[in-house]
C-alpha cells in the first residue's frame, strides 16, 4: 500500500469478498457485505467483487483469510478483515479531493438506527411467545425514534432569516441530500427487515417514507 500512497493518482487494487446468496454466485443478503459494497460504490473507485459460497468455502480463501467469514477486503494485496476498521480505513484512505467524504456531519445520523437490526433479530428469532409483546414494543420504539429523526429538520435545514419555520425535514437521506456512511449502514438492514416483515404481524411500510424506501 505504501507505493500507492506515494502515487495517489494510481488507482488502488481492491477486491471485496462477500457472502453469496442461495445460488452460490450472486451477492447475498448480508447487510455488512452490502454496506461495504455501497461505500466503495459511492467512493467511485474501481473494485472487484468475489462472492463466497459459505456452504463450500474455496481452499484458496481458507489460505487467504483462515477462520474469517466475509465481508473482508484486499486493498493493494493487504488483507482487511474487521468490518468497522475496513469502513474507517476506506474513509481515511479514499479521501478528498479525489474521492468524496462519506462521514455524516451529524453524529446522531450514525446513531439513530444503530439498534434497529439487533431489535428486529431478537424479535424474529425469539422462541418464547410470552416475550413477543415486549420485543415488538422495543423494535417499534427504535423505528419511532428513526421516524422522528427523519421528520425533524437538521440544523442546516433551518434558515434563521426565514419568517416561516420548517416543520418537517425535506432532506432525502439520513444526514442530508447525499448518501453517507449512515445510509450505507442502515439501508441494507432496512431492506432485510422490510422483506422479512411482509407477514401480517407488523406493517413496517408505515415507517418507510417515499424518499427513504430501502433498495
Amino acid at each position: 500500500m505504501a507505493s500507492w500512497l506515494r502515487n495517489p493518482l494510481k488507482e488502488p487494487e481492491i477486491e471485496l469478498f462477500v457472502k453469496a446468496g442461495l445460488d452460490g454466485q450472486n451477492i447475498g443478503n448480508c447487510p455488512f457485505c452490502q454496506s461495504l459494497f455501497m461505500v466503495l460504490w459511492l467512493k467511485g473507485v474501481r473494485f472487484n467483487v468475489t462472492t463466497v459460497d459459505m456452504t463450500r468455502k474455496p481452499d484458496e480463501l481458507k489460505d487467504l483469510a483462515p477462520g474469517i467469514n466475509p465481508p473482508f477486503l484486499v486493498f493493494n494485496k493487504e488483507l482487511k478483515t474487521d468490518f468497522l476498521k475496513i469502513e474507517d480505513f476506506l474513509e481515511q484512505t479514499l479521501s478528498p479531493p479525489k474521492y468524496p467524504q462519506l462521514t455524516p456531519q451529524n453524529k446522531e445520523s450514525m446513531d439513530v438506527g444503530r439498534n434497529i437490526f439487533a431489535k428486529f433479530s431478537a424479535y424474529i428469532k425469539n422462541p418464547h411467545k410470552e416475550a413477543n409483546k415486549n420485543l415488538e414494543k422495543a423494535l417499534l420504539k427504535e423505528f419511532q425514534r428513526l421516524d422522528d429523526y427523519l421528520r425533524n429538520p437538521l440544523s442546516e435545514e433551518i434558515d434563521q432569516n426565514c419568517a416561516e419555520d420548517l416543520l418537517v425535514s425535506e432532506r432525502k437521506f439520513l444526514d442530508g441530500n447525499r448518501m453517507t456512511l449512515a445510509d450505507c449502514n442502515l439501508l441494507p438492514k432496512l431492506n432485510i427487515i422490510k422483506v422479512n416483515a411482509s407477514c401480517s404481524w407488523m406493517d413496517l411500510h408505515l415507517f418507510f417514507s417515499d424518499e427513504l424506501q430501502p433498495l
